[in-house]
C-alpha cells in the first residue's frame, strides 16, 4: 500500500465521518485512526426541532433535523420517486426520507401536519446529526 492509498483511504473516512478503518491486503494490515478536534464536535439540543418563525416572514415552520450521522436519502430506491417534494401536505407519522446509518435504513417522518417548504438536503449527501432535512410550513 503507498501513500496516495492512504491518503484516499484518511480523504474517506474524513467524508464519512469515521473515525477507525482498518484495511488488510498483500499479508499487511494498517490501521487508520482519527479523533476529531473539540470544537467540532457540537451538541444540538432538542428543543431546536420545534417551530419558529421564519425571520421576516411570519410563517411558522417545523425544522425536521436527521437524528443521527448518515446518507440521506429522497426515496425508497435508485429510481423511485422521492417521498415527498416541495409543495406537498404531510401527514403527521408519513415517511419523509431515509436516512441509512451503517447499512440500516431509518425512516424518517412528520411530527406534524404541514406542506413541504423546503428540502435541504440533497440525495445521497452524507448529514450528521442536527443537520436541517426538511421544513414544513404548519
Amino acid at each position: 500500500m503507498n501513500e496516495t492509498d492512504i491518503r484516499r483511504y484518511a480523504e474517506l473516512m474524513r467524508e464519512l465521518g469515521l473515525t477507525g478503518l482498518e484495511i488488510a491486503e498483500d499479508n499487511k494490515v494498517v490501521r487508520l485512526e482519527c479523533t476529531a478536534p473539540a470544537a467540532a464536535k457540537t451538541v444540538v439540543p432538542l428543543e431546536t426541532a420545534t417551530a419558529a418563525p421564519a425571520a421576516g416572514e411570519g410563517r411558522a415552520y417545523v425544522s425536521v433535523k436527521s437524528p443521527m450521522v448518515g446518507v440521506f436519502y429522497a426515496a425508497p430506491a435508485e429510481n423511485a420517486d422521492p417521498y415527498v417534494s416541495i409543495g406537498d401536505r404531510v401527514k403527521q407519522g408519513q415517511t419523509l426520507c431515509i436516512v441509512e446509518a451503517m447499512k440500516l435504513m431509518n425512516e424518517i417522518t412528520a411530527e406534524e401536519d404541514g406542506v413541504i417548504a423546503e428540502i435541504c438536503a440533497a440525495n445521497g449527501q452524507v448529514v450528521e446529526f442536527g443537520t436541517e432535512l426538511f421544513r414544513i410550513e404548519r
